[in-house]
């Protein structure tokens, strides 16, 4: 195939081309042009695979589920799932920790670019303060479990930011599939498989508007960021380059040197076929800031060109878009650090270990949505006793940080997906999906317990 009829050398050129259209339609002064004629068309792509991520998880959850035939093998698979994920949720986290108190970024911050962003961001600062301080004073020590299970199916499956309890939903479901007997529940069984077959085909005809969802996204973004003055764009860089590093670099030590160490040691899978396989899903993850509404591009990415199967990547993939989330727990570790050092705090070995505890538990609760890392850290910063309205300092680079640690958020899905995949004998290096000049093999055995 061409290089060119490849989905991410697409998706890669629709971002490249929606960066420069951003930065020229800044520098001339089309801004409100962007917003009405092109940023809609993003708008309008990501609202299509949001409308079907619901289905999707229901639909793919259920008969994952019921696949697995019984309790025990859901067991196992679950605790292998959910236990990967905050593993690799706790060590990104620490990376973050290590680095931003190592080199320390917000001594950087002169006390006069200090005042001026928090002037700039002060009003979006408060807002956002006030909301999650709301959030954490109704909010009792069991008010996750309690968030998990809806009280009504229909709201639950009507809201993407409840997607938790969709998760639950579609457990549930599941295992009552499992109990009943086989001719009993066959009907309910189809039914989802068909529904589940029917969103793929929907994924597929989506994906062909991906290059030019990309491009009005990213133009949108830029756009929105710089207004008509590019070097607003340069001034927030300039003065949060330190901070901005340290996030960079530690989404690139977690997606660059944890993730592929795990797959060397616990898959058979090579890593050059891993990066070209989540590439698309990655590329849309970043374009977007929302594993949710990328997450059928990673199931169709995971599936077709990694090899897992699809009674592995229907259980585990659309759990990790609900509760795996790090790189946003890494960006909160560097961003809680920063503020605190920015305002002339030193985080005691106790709140960083408050840190770890909180960004690993936030990111289970946190909807795979744009931007509500931020809100998480309102939550963080409560807990170490750092100032809220902190945040002011670093609002106006969130977006493109939200773009990168999304990108990491769906690399760590794909990457349990296959280490499950390959622990369960059902991983699949063979021809689908596989690059020119890679041997042909079957499903390979499961690794030792």
């Amino acid at each position: 195939m061409r290089w060119y009829r490849q989905l991410h050398w697409q998706i890669l050129l629709g971002l490249v081309l929606g960066g420069l259209y951003g930065v020229a339609a800044a520098r001339l002064g089309w801004g409100g042009f962007t917003a009405a004629w092109v940023a809609p068309f993003g708008t309008i792509f990501l609202n299509a695979l949001k409308l079907i991520a619901v289905p999707l998880v229901l639909a793919s959850l259920i008969t994952g589920v019921a696949s697995l035939g019984d309790l025990r093998t859901l067991g196992r698979i679950g605790g292998k799932t959910v236990g990967l994920y905050l593993v690799t949720t706790a060590i990104a986290v620490t990376i973050g920790l290590v680095l931003a108190t190592t080199l320390k970024p917000g001594r950087t911050v002169p006390p006069e670019v200090r005042a001026e962003l928090e002037a700039a961001y002060a009003s979006d600062a408060t807002e956002r303060e006030a909301g999650a301080r709301e959030a954490v004073e109704s909010r009792g020590p069991l008010q996750l479990l309690v968030d998990i299970v809806p009280d009504n199916a229909v709201a639950a499956t009507a809201d993407n930011g409840r997607m938790l309890q969709v998760v639950f939903l579609a457990l549930l479901l599941g295992v009552g599939l499992v109990r009943v007997p086989a001719d009993t529940g066959r009907p309910v069984r189809e039914f989802f498989a068909s529904l589940s077959d029917v969103v793929i085909r929907l994924v597929e005809l989506i994906m062909r508007a991906a290059p030019v969802g990309v491009f009005a996204l990213i133009a949108g973004t830029i756009t929105s960021i710089a207004g008509d003055d590019p070097s607003r764009i340069a001034r927030l860089l300039g003065a949060l380059g330190a901070y901005i590093g340290v996030v960079v670099a530690g989404l690139a030590l977690h997606a660059g040197v944890v993730y592929p160490a795990i797959l060397r040691l616990l898959t058979p899978m090579p890593i050059r076929r891993f990066a070209r396989g989540i590439a698309p899903a990655q590329l849309f993850a970043f374009s977007s800031s929302s594993s949710g509404a990328t997450l059928p591009v990673t199931m169709e990415c995971v599936r077709d060109q990694l090899g897992v199967s699809e009674e592995v990547s229907s259980f585990v993939l659309p759990l990790g878009a609900t509760i795996n989330m790090d790189g946003t727990a890494l960006y909160q570790a560097v961003a809680a650090t920063f503020i605190a050092q920015a305002l002339g705090m030193e985080l005691t070995f106790a709140q960083q270990g408050t840190v770890v505890l909180t960004a690993v538990l936030a990111s289970i609760g946190t909807a795979a949505v744009p931007g509500v890392g931020i809100v998480m850290l309102v939550i963080i910063l409560e807990a170490i006793g750092v100032p809220a309205a902190g945040i002011a300092l670093i609002l106006g680079v969130d977006r493109p940080l939200d773009m990168l640690r999304t990108a990491v958020n769906v690399t760590g899905d794909a990457t349990v997906a296959t280490v499950v995949a390959a622990s369960e004998g059902q991983l699949d290096l063979g021809e689908r999906g596989a690059g020119s000049g890679e041997r042909a093999a079957g499903p390979v055995p499961p690794l030792p317990a």
